[in-house]
């Protein structure tokens, strides 16, 4: 059973994982580099994400062996310290290749969770989330 701090812990990396998801969706590349407000704020979910993944208990992501869980968890100390070292190019590449795997890894494998193909693509609306309820991981 996860403690209440993991549970939270787990939503905050879903919600901000299908948000930085749903904010790219339908961009490309070029128009992601001119927007900066949506920059801005999937870097912002990923600063999330990676406070977040901090606050799981080492035997979580030991179940997830496959997950970069140092880089998860430190990328949040360049976002907040080397913002200005930060490449358009490394934070789409982030939310299009490793945020997908993350979210497949602690989505709740219930009728309870949205369809999850993995993909960030694929997702849309934040739906009806239940706090509580940060996956099963």
């Amino acid at each position: 059973m996860l403690s209440s701090k993991a549970r939270l812990a787990l939503f905050d990396i879903r919600e901000n994982g299908e948000l930085a998801c749903e904010f790219i969706a339908g961009l490309t590349y070029e128009e992601f580099e001119r927007d900066r407000r949506t920059f801005y704020a999937v870097m912002r979910a990923l600063e999330i994400i990676s406070e977040a993944a901090r606050r799981l208990p080492q035997e979580l992501q030991a179940r997830h062996p496959h997950l970069p869980w140092r880089a998860i968890m430190g990328v949040g100390n360049i976002y907040r310290h080397n913002y200005d070292n930060v490449a358009e190019q490394q934070v789409w590449r982030t939310v299009r290749e490793g945020v997908p795997a993350l979210l497949t890894a602690i989505t709740q494998k219930s009728r309870r969770s949205r369809a999850n193909d993995g993909s960030c693509v694929a997702r849309s609306g934040r739906g009806g989330v239940d706090k509580g309820s940060g996956g099963d991981a």
